[in-house]
Parts: structure tokens; C-alpha cells; sequence
């Protein structure tokens, strides 16, 4: 961007800005834009671009001629590949192959969830589809994947390739693998099917899984019916209401909510055969070996080693975590006062509030949206050299008006690429916080140039008011520095091929990058170069910081029992058939790795939607926690704002994507080879409380 046109964007947003609040303190462009109310757009006059600056998406009749186009070009590039010599050319051509059906598959991926038109994410859903059923055909080309099989079988064919041209070609030999390529007509026939078939089941059950449970009124006390939705005689029970002070409104939640579905038992059970069966046939020993190869851990036996030992480190401090909430529970409510699983949440956030005195209200004047934005522009440009700059989008380039786009740019090596900000509430939007992928850098051979990562951050943030910008608590902050983590992965990624650029990479490394970020929303040293209150300029008080930190350490070591619980069953269900229910199986898990009894007639996993996206990996939260806190105290902690460190990083890390294998990343990062046992250690050690803390507090 010139320098005339960033005055241009700092003259329009400070008046924006000024409008909330005369005395407030001149936040940079980028903080000014997130702290404005935007302006609805008089686009009469202007062309429309379409979504994302693609000319065919004006309309949504334009995802007809997009799929069309990516499946002509497809059938090209088949022909091509299937007529070219073996070489780095058949690698180039597969990731050009990945790459066309990708940047329509991907906006539609994002498009059918997010775009507040129904058409336009119908027209998505169709393309969706549509791409999708080509993908599982090429899949099976036999003639395809014996194409990549005649360069990867040769030595001195492979011995020419670099690293991560050989890293690309076995990635795309392992999707054919998956697929059951090299099984006979038959067999391979009956792994189509099974794919199709799982296709439906994870529909099925991830439609399901957040699909309210219906009660007579009459069953449940009349005081607490407006806690609920009412059709008719019934009232619905859409969640567990974890942070009710009221225990039996948690109670009726839990039992109501977890009550068993039938119908949705069978769908899991079969889908979660069908994964077993289709990993069997292709010739692993099960789901979860197939889903972890490639990963840090690598085997299932690796995940359960890890959290075993997790558990057993953990162990006094998790019994004294529900020592501490079992007398708080007594104390608050002595008639009932066994402690269950649906206290866990609530409990544990009343025992932080009492011994820190953490009220999210005080802390959020100082965490204006745009206040946050500049805090991370402040880091990115000290770590990286990489600036946020916030670009007016052109007519029809966004799906809705509150949608904030911004340009990374590097101070040498210019765009770096360009990140949506779809942060704000928006009716029938998702509620989860989310990193899209809309399309992947590459180096294009074609144009010689590298093409620009595109990606979208969405939120579900409160709108600005006519007196105050949009104000985030604390947890706010720390999922926007999350999110962000993952953006700027895919932004500082330089992979040569899109097939493994930025967060397409192994689970339990993805999450490493947005995890670190964390770690640098919590620390005073970044927090105190932006928080500052929206209407006095005030900077938030370190001790604040301090004491929003070590609260999160009260019952931390309960709160990692229950994650692992949950990683513990997703491994055996995705192990080898036990000749068990889902539900006898959580049981046991339940009392193996977690402590609190199991309510009867209740199925918690019903309600388990990550074991479609993370089947077999939801450990990676945890392993990924550890990685990146070994990060941070060892590379990070003396000073969070050190430029050469952060260039490490990139070089180390974020550079690569997933053309590296994940534990040598981490290894080039840490300069040694961590263990499962340094993996361990590192998440008992963030448990450690600071007793100057407690000191400081109890002076105060």
C-alpha cells in the first residue's frame, strides 16, 4: 500500500472513530476500522466483483459456472498428468489438479455455512456436492494413482525429486491408498461404497448431535420452563446450561440433553463400524492407526501412552481439584451436595471468582475489538516484520457489510495475502469460532508468481453500540489471538505446493501456532502495548493481567482430566471393536480417566460432534498445548516481542505447512527432540500456581 493511500485510511477511519467518543485515545487504522460502526454501501454505482473478487459469484447462479470450469480444467489436467513422463512435472500437475477443484470446493465449504442469502448457500451446497463426487472418482483412477506409483517405485526418479516435492507425491499416493486403490475391482468397489456410506453417517450424526431433546412440561418444575423453548406441551432442551448457579436446572439439563437417541445410537455404532471396516480393507489395523499416520504421535498406541502418563502425573492434583469443588458444592448447597459431573464447569468457575475476584465486566472496556486488532498488528509487526493494513472491499466481494477485509503485508517481501474478518453475530450464522481456508498459496509455475493465501476468520462477536465499540472479555480476546494464530499460518506459510500449504498439515501441529498465540494474549509484556480503556485511554493495570492468568490455574488440572477423558474415548472408539455400546464403553472410561460417576440413561457421546472432524485425533488439543508451551518458555518467555526469534519461528514452523514432518519442525524449533515425556511435563507444569500471586492477593 502507498504511503498516501494508508493516510487516506487513517484520515477515514479516525473520523469513524471519533464519532463513538471524543476523548478517546487515536487508535492506528487498523485499530480505528475494527473500532468503527460500519457504513452500509451505496453500491449502485459500482461493479459488482463477486464473492472474494471472483466475477462468476456475483450471483449464485455463478457457483454453476465456477464448478463448471474447475471440472473442464480437471479433465485436462488428467489427460495431462496421464501422458506426462514421470517427474517433479507429475507432482506440479497433481497439486495443479488439487489446487482448481480446491478453490471452488473450499468457498463453497465456506459459503454453504456462512452466506445469510439461503440461495447462495444453497447454489454452495449443490457445488459442494458436486466437486466432491469427481474428488472420490479421481480417487479411484487407477490409472491416476499408477501414474505417481511409476515415479515414486523408481529410486533414481526419486532421488532427483526435492523434499518436499518426494513429501507431496507420498501425501497424494497415501489419499489413493486410503481410497483403496490398490485393492481388486471388488474390493475396491465395496471401499467406494463405504465411503459414500460414511459420507451420510457423519451428516447423519453431526446434524444430530446438536438437535435439542423434547419434555412434557409436566416433568420438569414449573419454575424452571422459561430456562427453556416451548412447543406446545413440550419444552426443548438444547444444551447443558454448565454455568447455572441453580444445581437443579444443571441436573434436568444434563439428564434431558444426554438422554439417549435410538436413532442416533445406531448412526454412531454404524458409522463408527463402517470407519473400522473401510481402515481394515485398506489395509491398517484400524481407524485410528490410518488417521494418525503422518501425525507427532504417529500410532494410537503413542496417544494412549501419552495420556496414561498424563493422568497419572496429574493424578493428586486432579483428586484435591474435586476435593476443592466437592466442599464448595457442600458449602453452597449442603442437602445435595455429591459432587457430579454437571458441577465440574460451574463449580470450578465459582472457585476461581472467589479466590481471584475475576469479573469479565472489568476487564473488557480495556479489550476494544480494535484495540485488540492493533495489539496484534503490534506483535506481528515486531515478530515478523508483517503488517495489518485494512482494505475497503469492493461491491459484492463480501457477504455482508460488517465483514472487514485486511491485507498482510511483509516489510520486504510486500502481500503476503489477505484475511476476511467475519466477526460479527449474524442470524442463522454458526456460533463456533472458525479459520477458513477459501484458497491456498502455491507457487504457480504458469505465471511465475506465488499465489495468495485467502482465508476467513469468523466470530461471533456482540455489534458495536452508538456509544462503545465492540468490547471483548477476556476469553474473547484469547479465542481472537487463537483464530488469528491460524490465519497467520496460512499467511506466512511459503509452501511450492497448495496441497500443503499453511494449516494443511498433521491435527496435533495445526493447533500449535493458534495455541502459541495464546500464550501471547496472556502476557502482560504484549497485553499492556495495546489494552487500553475505550473511554480514558487507561492502560490495563499488570496486576489484572497477573491475576486473570493464575485464576485460570484453580481447578486447571480437573479441567485436563476431563480432555482427556474425552481423547481417551475417541482412541478406543476408533481402536479395534470392543463388543461393547458406545455407552458401556464411555463408563468405563469415564471412571479409567476422569473420576466423576457416570449418570444413568445418559450418552454424552451422542453429543461428541469432534469425533467426525477429529475421529482418532482429538488428543491434538493436548499434545499441541504441550508443544506450544515448550515454545513459549523456551523460545518466547524472556522477551515475547524478540524479532529474531519470531523469524526462527517462521523459518522453523509456520514456513513449511505440512511439507515437513510435524516432530521435525518442532525439532528445529527446540533445537532437541522432545519426548512423550517432556510432552507430559511441560502441560503439569503450566498447573504450577505463582505464589507471589497469591502474596500479592492476599496483601490486596
Amino acid at each position: 500500500m502507498s504511503p498516501s493511500k494508508s493516510l487516506l485510511y487513517c484520515l477515514r477511519y479516525r473520523g469513524l472513530w471519533t464519532s463513538f467518543h471524543k476523548n478517546v485515545t487515536t487508535w492506528s487504522p487498523v485499530g480505528a476500522a475494527f473500532n468503527a460502526k460500519p457504513h452500509k454501501r451505496l453500491e449502485v454505482f459500482e461493479k459488482n466483483v463477486g464473492l472474494f473478487g471472483m466475477p462468476e459469484l456475483n450471483s449464485p447462479a455463478g457457483f454453476q459456472l465456477a464448478t463448471h470450469r474447475a471440472l473442464k480444467n480437471t479433465q485436462l489436467l488428467v489427460e495431462k498428468v496421464c501422458s506426462t513422463a514421470p517427474g517433479v512435472e507429475t507432482v506440479t500437475a497433481f497439486d495443479q489438479l488439487s489446487d482448481g477443484l480446491c478453490k471452488v470446493a473450499d468457498l463453497a465449504d465456506f459459503v454453504k455455512v456462512a452466506h445469510p442469502d439461503p440461495v447462495y448457500r444453497e447454489a454452495a451446497e449443490k457445488t459442494c456436492i458436486e466437486i466432491g463426487t469427481v474428488v472420490e472418482k479421481l480417487n479411484t483412477n487407477v490409472e491416476l494413482c499408477n501414474t505417481l506409483k511409476s515415479l515414486l517405485d523408481r529410486p533414481e526418479l526419486v532421488a532427483q525429486l526435492d523434499p518436499d516435492t518426494r513429501k507431496v507425491a507420498e501425501l497424494f499416493l497415501f489419499d489413493f491408498e486410503i481410497s483403496g486403490i490398490h485393492l481388486d475391482e471388488k474390493l475396491r468397489k465395496e471401499a467406494v461404497a463405504l465411503h459414500v456410506k460414511l459420507l451420510d453417517l457423519n451428516n447423519e450424526f453431526l446434524v444430530g448431535s446438536h438437535m435439542p431433546n423434547r419434555i412434557a412440561r409436566s416433568a420438569i418444575p414449573e419454575h424452571l420452563h422459561l430456562h427453556f423453548a416451548s412447543t406446545g406441551s413440550f419444552v426443548e432442551v438444547g444444551g447443558l446450561h454448565a454455568d447455572s448457579p441453580d444445581d437443579l436446572l444443571r441436573e434436568i439439563a444434563y439428564r434431558i440433553y444426554l438422554y439417549p437417541n435410538t436413532d442416533l445410537m445406531e448412526c454412531l455404532e454404524e458409522l463408527l463400524r463402517c470407519r473400522y471396516k473401510l481402515a481394515t480393507l485398506v489395509g491398517y489395523e484400524s481407524y485410528a492407526h490410518r488417521a494418525l499416520k503422518g501425525t507427532m504421535a504417529a500410532t494410537p498406541e503413542t496417544v494412549m501412552r501419552f495420556l496414561q502418563l498424563l493422568t497419572d502425573k496429574l493424578s493428586d492434583r486432579t483428586a484435591n481439584d474435586f476435593r476443592m469443588m466437592s466442599d464448595m458444592k457442600k458449602k453452597l448447597n449442603p442437602r445435595h451436595s455429591e459432587l457430579m459431573p454437571w458441577d465440574h464447569p460451574f463449580l470450578s468457575g465459582v472457585l476461581r471468582a472467589e479466590r481471584f475476584n475475576i469479573e469479565p465486566s472489568l476487564y473488557s472496556p480495556y479489550f476494544s475489538l480494535g484495540a485488540c486488532m492493533e495489539g496484534l498488528n503490534i506483535l506481528f509487526s515486531q515478530l515478523f516484520g508483517v503488517s495489518l493494513m485494512s482494505e475497503h472491499p469492493s461491491a459484492g466481494e463480501v457477504w455482508s457489510d460488517d465483514v472487514r477485509k485486511l491485507a498482510v503485508v511483509h516489510e520486504t517481501e510486500g502481500l503476503l495475502g489477505y484475511i476476511y474478518c467475519d466477526f460479527f453475530h449474524r442470524r442463522d450464522k454458526p456460533h463456533q469460532d472458525c479459520h477458513f481456508t477459501i484458497r491456498g498459496g502455491r507457487w504457480c509455475q504458469e505465471t511465475e508468481q506465488y499465489q495468495l493465501p485467502v482465508v476467513v476468520l469468523m466470530l461471533s462477536l456482540p455489534h458495536p453500540t452508538r456509544n462503545a465499540p465492540t468490547l471483548l472479555s477476556p476469553g474473547m480476546m484469547e479465542n481472537l489471538f487463537h483464530e488469528m494464530g491460524h490465519a497467520m499460518h496460512s499467511m506466512l506459510g511459503r509452501t511450492r505446493y497448495q496441497h500443503v500449504t499453511g494449516t494443511r498439515c498433521a491435527t496435533d501441529f495445526a493447533e500449535v501456532p493458534s495455541i502459541l498465540m495464546e500464550y501471547f494474549a496472556a502476557d502482560y509484556r504484549v497485553v499492556s502495548q495495546f489494552a487500553r480503556h475505550y473511554e480514558t485511554g487507561q492502560p490495563l493495570p499488570e496486576s489484572m493481567v497477573t491475576r486473570l492468568c493464575e485464576s485460570k490455574k484453580v481447578c486447571g488440572a480437573a479441567d485436563t482430566q476431563l480432555q482427556i477423558f474425552y481423547a481417551a474415548l475417541d482412541q478406543i472408539y476408533h481402536g479395534k471393536p470392543q463388543n461393547h455400546s458406545t455407552t458401556e464403553i464411555l463408563q468405563e472410561m469415564q471412571q479409567k480417566f476422569y473420576g466423576l460417576p457416570y449418570t444413568p440413561n445418559t450418552a454424552w457421546q451422542l453429543r461428541f460432534s469432534h469425533l467426525i472432524g477429529y475421529g482418532a485425533k482429538y488428543y491434538s488439543y493436548l499434545m499441541s498445548r504441550a508443544v506450544a508451551s515448550m515454545v513459549w518458555k523456551q523460545c518466547f518467555i524472556q522477551d515475547p516481542l524478540n524479532r529474531d526469534m519470531g523469524e526462527r519461528y517462521r523459518r522453523e514452523m509456520l514456513t513449511h505447512g505440512g511439507a515437513k514432518e510435524p516432530m521435525l519442525m518442532v525439532e528445529g524449533m527446540l533445537q532437541r527432540r522432545p519426548t512423550i515425556e517432556d510432552f507430559v511435563e511441560a502441560l503439569v507444569s503450566e498447573l504450577q500456581p505463582n505464589f507471589e500471586t497469591f502474596i500479592m492477593d492476599s496483601e490486596t
